[in-house]
């Protein structure tokens, strides 16, 4: 009888853990918030959220456009755009190197230079395009702003000649890997990369730098921290569009 009331208050304990205990949720119904002028999304208590909020699922932030806070640090959706999950594209969000120079160089996606819009835009072949991306590509580079030269409402802004002579003499013409990270592509249709050279350098980082550009944060990338951090530096030590 002792032993047989224990089976059954065993089967009660094991019944109450099981409804006490939530149910796993689904990748990408998890709760996020996001503000009416933000373009990122944050989790609930972020101080990004003081004026406003409004609840979304993770995968509607995602699709919408929103990347992830760096401050408040909500999950991160790993799902991507279909044409980069079929492609097999290198994608940083996904591999997750802890720098820019720590990329698998061999994995990325080779292409060859033919023209330098400015110093932050490139336009590239690809002589074997995977799905979802065309043989030759405007390339709008992930997470640096160079000033101004071709922009149809504006005048050309200080150093800006300097960033796409920069560009030019590193990339023209030149053979170069490309690595991808949360959108494929711009509003403008523009392809999203990071354009590495062949000897493994992020011509992205060394705009920044080399103070040929700015670290662009309006949007949330992988190696935001890293990039900043040579903005910092750059400011710091008067380099280029900082002197």
């Amino acid at each position: 009888m002792k032993r047989f009331c224990l089976f059954i208050l065993a089967f009660f304990a094991l019944c109450f853990c099981a409804a006490a205990s939530p149910p796993a949720v689904p990748e990408g119904t998890e709760t996020v918030y996001v503000t009416a002028t933000g373009t990122k999304y944050h989790k609930d208590g972020c101080s990004s959220l003081r004026r406003s909020k409004t609840a979304v699922s993770l995968v509607d932030a995602a699709a919408s456009g929103y990347g992830p806070c760096s401050i408040c640090k909500p999950p991160a959706f790993s799902a991507v755009r279909p044409e980069g999950r079929e492609s097999g594209l290198y994608q940083v969000n996904r591999e997750e190197p802890g720098r820019s120079v720590m990329v698998d160089f061999a994995r990325l996606l080779p292409a060859e230079i033919t023209g330098c819009v400015d110093g932050d835009t490139v336009r590239v072949r690809i002589l074997s395009p995977p799905p979802g991306l065309k043989a030759v590509e405007t390339i709008r580079l992930i997470g640096v702003d160079t000033p101004e030269t071709v922009h149809p409402r504006r005048e050309v802004e200080a150093f800006g000649k300097e960033a796409s002579e920069f560009t030019k003499e590193r990339l023209s013409g030149k053979s170069v890997r490309l690595a991808f990270d949360w959108e494929l592509r711009d509003r403008y249709g523009r392809l999203l990369a990071y354009v590495y050279t062949e000897d493994a350098v992020c011509h992205n980082a060394e705009l920044i730098r080399l103070g040929y550009g700015h670290a662009y944060t309006r949007f949330s990338f992988r190696f935001l921290e890293e990039f900043r951090d040579y903005e910092r530096d750059a400011r710091e030590n008067k380099r280029g569009l900082w002197q």
